[in-house]
């Protein structure tokens, strides 16, 4: 009889070797290949949710990019996090009665130097707006005093809420009275920003 026949015809097994060790050995063979494959997917797996995790998270978000005036498009976690208005209404006095429900559209956070900052934009503040740092007065300004010769202070309505000083007026010409509020690394108005930590 050849090598590695049978009395039915040729075998698949190698000579010497019998259908149940050969059975076992390829059984074995492709166990082990399984076991890597599903080794390195999870692991793939477990990266890829390790990434995700940190793109909903605001804070390792800001870790991420350091610096950035709004949350951009890597960031796929809740446009307002609960953790951050709690922190806010804890800044801005607001009992724990107050419902976070309709304070969810009334906030502003972006990411400064790796950390996390909020601005409550519902009381009129201009959050979203870089600080206003020119000391050359605007027409609204001019206009107001033409009419106001000497007053002592020209409101926020006419000044704008950006900028850096409080004006008034003197002979009819707006000056500046004095510097009330700093700008920040990223240029907006420091004062109305707060720095949130995590919970």
């Amino acid at each position: 009889m050849m090598a590695g026949c049978t009395r039915s015809g040729y075998s698949i097994w190698p000579p010497g070797v019998g259908n149940h060790d050969a059975m076992k050995k390829l059984i074995h063979s492709l166990l082990t290949m399984l076991l890597i494959c599903l080794s390195y997917l999870g692991a793939m797996g477990a990266t890829t949710a390790a990434e995700e995790g940190s793109l909903r998270d605001p804070f390792a978000y800001c870790a991420a990019v350091g610096t950035i005036n709004a949350p951009g498009p890597r960031y796929i976690g809740p446009a307002m996090p609960e953790g951050i208005i709690r922190q806010l209404k804890d800044a801005f006095g607001l009992g724990a009665d107050v419902s976070l429900a309709p304070l969810l559209k009334g906030w502003a956070w972006r990411c400064m130097e790796g950390k996390v900052y909020a601005c409550m934009v519902g009381a009129n503040l201009p959050c979203t707006t870089k600080a206003d740092s020119s000391p050359e007065p605007a027409k609204p300004l001019q206009e107001f005093c033409r009419t106001r010769f000497n007053a002592a202070a020209i409101p926020a309505v006419v000044t704008g809420r950006a900028t850096i000083y409080a004006w008034r007026c003197s002979g009819g010409q707006p000056i500046i009275d004095r510097q009330v509020s700093q700008i920040d690394h990223a240029g907006f108005l420091s004062d109305i920003w707060y720095r949130i930590s995590p919970e």
